[in-house]
């Protein structure tokens, strides 16, 4: 394994000719994947990876000034495939941080030949026609939340976010995850994710884009789900799972494994 690859704690596994990259959002790091890594092993050549900043990753590597905007994030992600020698992958994404895939599929359209999402948003402000989920005030209050007491922010952000209590497995997972990241850099990147506003590279994103969303999803509405199907450059189709919750994959992995597998498979290029 490389300089880079070692950096954010690159996994290559499974067999087969089509590679698989399974990209975390935020607050949690690779492991969010552990239920469906399994079914994708036989099949497909499965890579997986932290995204700098995530509670895995040696916090000194984290550059502020790079991970002061998306593109640091999609830097990482062509540095991983070009060191890892891989010519085209399928992108399977979750939450804003799917939208590295996209920025990644618009300068390597060679490379992302297809965007498999799970509630992804461009933004999650609301603006003027659009219901991204937050007002700018709610936004606020939750970085003064992560200033003052991280550790008490993470306690009430985990079962708001995955839907349950403290008590169900999948919010003490994610609870894990979000504590394991230093505080400073949890701000920062939380700062970067939540003031992104996307919307105006989606007409530049032309690979198909298959965009999985919870039906019950605190933080993504679903005029989300709808706007992205409407202004995508190239084929999308759109797919409400009967889930509740952001973090689906770990929270329903009954209902998500199964349709990851059938959208991986999925043409939606071809006519029906």
């Amino acid at each position: 394994m490389g300089i880079v690859g070692e950096a954010h704690n690159v996994r290559i596994l499974g067999s087969g000719e089509q590679v698989i990259v399974l990209s975390h959002g935020f607050g949690t790091d690779q492991s969010i994947w552990k239920y469906v890594v399994p079914y994708l092993l036989e099949n497909y050549r499965v890579v997986l990876y932290d995204n700098m900043g995530a509670g895995t990753t040696n916090p000194e590597y984290y550059d502020f000034e790079r991970y002061s905007s998306m593109e640091g994030f999609v830097y990482d992600l062509l540095a991983i495939l070009e060191e890892l020698e891989v010519k085209s992958c399928v992108f399977v994404g979750h939450t804003i941080k799917s939208m590295v895939g996209a920025l990644a599929s618009i300068s390597r359209p060679d490379l992302i030949s297809k965007l498999i999402t799970l509630c992804a948003t461009p933004r999650v402000l609301n603006d003027k026609d659009y219901s991204g989920g937050f007002e700018k005030e709610e936004i606020e209050d939750m970085f003064e939340g992560m200033r003052s007491n991280y550790r008490a922010w993470c306690s009430g952000y985990a079962p708001l976010i995955v839907g349950g209590d403290m008590k169900s497995e999948a919010v003490q997972e994610f609870s894990r995850t979000l504590f394991n990241i230093r505080p400073d850099i949890a701000l920062s990147y939380a700062q970067v994710m939540f003031a992104s506003d996307l919307r105006h590279i989606l007409p530049m994103v032309k690979v198909p884009w298959h965009i999985l969303q919870s039906s019950n999803d605190s933080n993504v509405p679903p005029m989300v789900c709808e706007y992205l199907n409407q202004n995508v450059g190239g084929p999308s189709v759109i797919e409400l799972m009967p889930t509740s919750g952001h973090l689906p994959q770990i929270s329903s992995p009954g209902i998500v494994v199964p349709l990851i597998l059938r959208h991986i498979a999925l043409d939606i290029t071809q006519p029906k």
